[in-house]
């Protein structure tokens, strides 16, 4: 008789056994009872009626995230790929609208991004996609958010991960690019160049200016040594035309002595006779009285013309 039961009592074991089942942890499974909504469970060991209730689904309610490749074309024609990263998870408390009002949420989500994007990135130029891809993506989630809360889905983030214009485009890009910092070093070097050449003429000038001022002061030095000395010599009978002649002859004795003490000076040849000193006196004497000559005369021609 008890070998009988044997098979009814291991049946009523399986039935039993088949009673219990486990949820894991951050998701829920959804008891139909004879094909109707009964009750969520959540994470840990769970019971139910056999045969009569069965687990329709499980739901996940870790943070899932869905990446959108969307093409469109932006304000100043040109077209654009673009790529959204949805971050969304179930609402804990809206497991049952999550599972049965929406059979294939990724196509849902999918769909509202495409009509997004394409409202948003056609009223921008691409420069503006580049700047602006925040608001894209706000305007994203806050569209997602307004639809998707129905259906039990939360919108954590959205992001707009990349921007991928057409290749032609990119190289005209990297090409602006390129010739606009070309332009800036041309100009750096401009500018450059410009401050060298400002200086260079400053330092001369002022090279100039010093030398000039050094002649002066040598000339003048050099002026004052022969007053002193044409003094000295009227002061012992010598006359003042006699003097110069003594000065000059002098000077050129020394500019000769001064030449020969350098070995490696290049070849000069100069006069060395004692007229050589009166020669040079008596011409620089006559220059003088034809340049005192031909100034008392534009000086009379001048005040005639004045009376006139």
């Amino acid at each position: 008789m008890s070998f009988y039961l044997i098979p009814f009592v291991f049946l009523g074991l399986i039935v039993l056994i088949s009673s219990f089942f486990t949820v894991k942890q951050q998701s829920a499974a959804i008891i139909e009872r004879f094909g109707k909504f009964h009750s969520i469970r959540q994470s840990g060991l769970q019971l139910k009626v056999p045969l009569v209730d069965r687990i329709a689904g499980r739901l996940s309610l870790k943070i899932t995230q869905l990446d959108v490749i969307v093409e469109t074309k932006t304000k100043d024609d040109v077209f654009v790929r673009l790529k959204i990263s949805v971050q969304y998870k179930v609402i804990k408390e809206k497991v049952e609208d999550a599972f049965y009002k929406l059979d294939y949420p990724h196509d849902q989500i999918t769909s509202y991004v495409f009509d997004v994007v394409r409202a948003e990135v056609p009223k921008m130029i691409l420069d503006d996609v580049f700047l602006k891809k925040d608001d894209i993506a706000i305007a994203v989630k806050a569209e997602l958010n307004d639809a998707m809360q129905d259906y039990g889905y939360d919108i954590i983030k959205t992001l707009v991960t990349d921007i991928d214009p057409d290749a032609q485009v990119k190289e005209a890009m990297n090409r602006i690019n390129a010739a606009d910092r070309e332009k800036t070093a041309a100009q750096y070097e401009g500018d450059a160049q410009r401050i060298l050449i400002v200086e260079k003429a400053k330092a001369e000038a002022e090279s100039k200016r010093l030398q000039g001022q050094g002649i002066a002061d040598q000339r003048r030095e050099i002026a004052r040594g022969l007053e002193e000395s044409v003094q000295v010599l009227n002061k012992v009978g010598i006359n003042s035309q006699e003097a110069s002649a003594l000065i000059v002859v002098t000077q050129h004795y020394d500019t000769l002595q001064s030449i020969g003490q350098h070995t490696n000076s290049n070849l000069i040849l100069l006069p060395n006779s004692p007229q050589a000193g009166s020669n040079m006196l008596n011409d620089m004497l006559a220059s003088f009285t034809a340049s005192n000559q031909i100034g008392e005369s534009m000086k009379e021609a001048k005040n005639r013309k004045n009376k006139e």
